[in-house]
């Protein structure tokens, strides 16, 4: 089992390198990022594809950087892919054979199919949708798969890209009805089963066109993985990019100065297939070809999928922060409690039954900010949901979980956190409810040694029974801010047996 893993992605525009660390069979954990601006396609569009030396040399520079980057980080595997700018040059598989022996990195050149399986294939791990159409636009081709029920069915390349479009149109000063028209042109290739309302966009042209859309709507949450945003709201934002020029028409956007020399050319072709496809809803994934290309490795014996079972970044975090109390057993029990106090709250007082796989998510985390100190512990709890439960959840789940972490023992409603996050977070009512059965289940557990613990709820009282003493949860319980008006009592085996002395 390779400990740590590291992929490389060479774009027509980017390369990047990331590092994966393996914490178990199913957990791992981004330990490395790096960036660099390649552009080996540069030039090769209006010269019949070949590879330019200007492209060539950063190029060369990047990946000798990321090969040092490797094992400095001690990579036991490095996996390493080119897409469309190398599998369009006729002199790519010359360049391929020059890294190979003067760095000795091995560059496997991958078809379009490929890589947008790959996009796939992470997506439908990684992020909290079954069907859609993924998106993912390159410096040279736009990939897309259509996905149902999880599974991948069918993939699609195009050779359309914002390096393409850029020098092909926008570097010639053409009119902007030509470049579209083109990409009309292009998208006529796409089969007509990919219609669908849902679009997933990978890659760096969605994400910057979400970071802008996040900024210019005062987006409470600083996450691109999983932002969401209908079609509608945004038409105007996106298609008044396209015929922005230069760079001080794009500040007004909230776009980063690093996207403005293809940004018009992405969202163009973002734009016309969309339309293509009739989408009404984006949700925007933070992975793409290199997590897909990671998770094809880790999941080559299980059809490339996790277990059902397995949610990879839950894995990753009760690896690496829940140390102190490493039993399953105790988890099992938190939840048990409050699955008992939920039913109640359900049945008699009205509460929603929709809230269960985030209480039950963070119970399982209530331990983690241990790890760095008991002070504080909880509002470290709440950092680390916030900044490592990335896959397979939505933003209102994920924040509500770090929510429930942060508030346990304290104020029911923490006002000022409420109204920043007011559009992602449950109705006030329902908000502090589920706080109050995730600070009572902690009480109850931390203060027994696995208790059989039963409730009741008769004549406005919830009773707690237990079969051991529960003397030091007392106290604390009783300063339990309650969400309506109830009593609390608690039947245990608190008893002192009798003395003399």
């Amino acid at each position: 089992m390779a400990k740590r893993t590291a992929i490389i992605d060479i774009g027509s525009n980017s390369g990047r390198l990331v590092i994966y660390e393996r914490t178990s069979r199913f957990g791992f954990h981004l330990i490395c990022e790096e960036k660099s601006k390649v552009r080996i396609g540069e030039g090769a569009y209006a010269k019949g594809g070949n590879l330019q030396p200007v492209g060539i040399e950063r190029a060369y520079l990047a990946l000798q950087s990321f090969v040092q980057t490797t094992k400095k980080y001690r990579a036991s595997k490095t996996l390493c892919v080119a897409t469309s700018a190398l599998r369009d040059a006729p002199n790519g598989q010359e360049f391929v054979r020059w890294i190979r022996s003067e760095l000795g990195l091995n560059i496997k050149i991958i078809d379009g199919d490929e890589e947008a399986m790959l996009g796939a294939i992470a997506i439908s791990n990684l992020l909290p949708v079954s069907d859609g159409i993924t998106i993912d636009i390159g410096g040279g081709s736009s990939d897309l798969s259509l996905v149902k029920n999880g599974k991948i069915i069918e993939t699609c390349s195009l050779n359309v890209g914002t390096v393409r479009i850029k020098e092909l149109f926008f570097d010639r000063d053409r009119p902007l009805q030509d470049a579209q028209k083109y990409i009309q042109e292009v998208l006529k290739k796409l089969p007509n089963t990919f219609r669908h309302h849902h679009a997933i966009a990978i890659g760096g042209t969605a994400r910057a066109l979400s970071k802008g859309i996040m900024k210019s709507s005062d987006y409470p949450l600083d996450k691109i993985h999983a932002f969401e945003y209908k079609v509608k709201d945004f038409w105007d934002y996106l298609t008044e990019i396209t015929h922005s020029e230069g760079g001080k028409k794009l500040k007004h956007f909230n776009l980063k100065k690093e996207r403005y020399d293809t940004i018009r050319e992405g969202t163009l072709i973002f734009t016309e297939i969309i339309k293509q496809i009739h989408a009404q809803e984006i949700i925007t994934s933070g992975v793409g070809v290199r997590e897909g290309l990671f998770l094809k490795d880790l999941l080559r014996h299980n059809n490339f999928q996790f277990p059902s079972h397995i949610n990879p970044s839950i894995v990753s975090i009760l690896d690496r922060f829940d140390t102190l109390l490493p039993d399953n057993s105790s988890a099992a029990h938190r939840i048990k409690i409050a699955k008992e106090i939920y039913r109640i709250f359900h049945q008699e007082l009205g509460l929603s039954g929709s809230y269960q796989k985030e209480l039950t998510t963070a119970l399982m985390f209530s331990n983690i900010g241990k790890t760095l100190t008991i002070y504080k512990s909880h509002q470290h709890a709440f950092y680390i949901t916030m900044q490592e439960l990335n896959f397979d959840f939505k933003h209102k789940e994920m924040l509500l979980i770090a929510l429930l972490q942060q508030t346990y023992g304290g104020s029911l409603l923490n006002k000022p956190f409420f109204k920043t996050y007011e559009q992602l977070l449950p109705p006030k009512e329902d908000l502090r409810y589920l706080i109050f059965i995730y600070s009572l289940t902690v009480l109850v557990h931390e203060n027994s040694n696995h208790a059989n613990i039963y409730f009741t709820y008769r004549d406005k009282t919830l009773t707690i029974y237990a079969d051991q003493s529960l003397y030091h949860a007392k106290e604390q319980i009783a300063l339990l801010e309650k969400p309506s008006a109830f009593d609390l009592a608690i039947v245990d085996k608190n008893k002192v047996p009798p003395y003399r002395f």
